[in-house]
């Protein structure tokens, strides 16, 4: 489809003060009605695509604006996340230290538990070593005694 385009003068453009001299009955003022007609066209295609290159910059300059806005949202729960994510990394630090603390010390309170269970089991043995002689002792007197009597 081919568009329909204005036809093609002859001679040269003339220039808007050319226009304004020229006589009022002749020929030109069809040629010169298409210059301007056609110098009006072309000063408004100029606007316009003036207006559109400044539409396009805005619109880059404000889709800039929009995703350095998505950016630094995102990045903000990012950065809190990384916040956090340090945080609980050092409370597992100082559980892990806590939790080894408690560890040693519960081996101590084993070991002291252990020493103060085989003293006791020694006490219990010795009391009962004890007994067996305080037992034997009585035997060998009253054994002395009744032949002592006789």
């Amino acid at each position: 489809m081919n568009s329909p385009q204005l036809p093609q003068t002859r001679g040269r453009v003339l220039s808007s003060s050319e226009i304004n001299k020229s006589p009022a009955g002749s020929g030109g003022d069809l040629e010169s009605s298409l210059i301007q007609i056609y110098h009006h066209h072309h000063h408004n295609s100029l606007k316009l695509r003036d207006q559109a290159e400044k539409a396009k910059k805005d619109a880059i300059k404000k889709a800039g604006r929009v995703s350095d806005l998505l950016v630094e949202a995102v990045n903000g729960g990012v950065q809190e996340s990384f916040i956090n994510e340090k945080r609980i990394e050092a409370e597992i630090r100082a559980l892990a230290s806590t939790i080894a603390r408690f560890m040693k010390q519960t081996d101590q309170w084993l070991a002291a538990s252990h020493a103060i269970n085989t003293a006791v089991k020694e006490i219990g043995d010795f009391e009962n070593w004890m007994k067996s002689m305080d037992f034997d002792c009585k035997s060998i007197n009253a054994a002395i005694r009744n032949i002592y009597q006789q």
